[in-house]
């Protein structure tokens, strides 16, 4: 896993761990925010959270949409 230049790896690793470890969560709201990040700091992939996770792209689609309107800021995905 690559992690920008400005992000240190240890700084990367901590929000990686603070993400659920599979599906079978409740999908709060935060929760959601929270994958939605990592994806975006790429702490994780795309194609790793939708596997991790059982995302269809229209679900992270969503969950993105839903973190932007919220004040989330938005990034290119580059493993879509």
């Amino acid at each position: 896993m690559a992690y920008p230049r400005n992000v240190s790896i240890a700084d990367a690793i901590k929000s990686y761990n603070s993400l659920p470890r599979n599906h079978r969560v409740h999908w709060s709201k935060a929760r959601k925010d929270e994958v939605v990040r990592a994806v975006h700091e790429k702490a994780i992939s795309f194609h790793e959270a939708r596997e991790r996770y059982l995302l269809s792209r229209s679900e992270f689609a969503q969950w993105e949409a839903d973190y932007i309107a919220t004040g989330g800021e938005t990034a290119p995905m580059q493993d879509a």
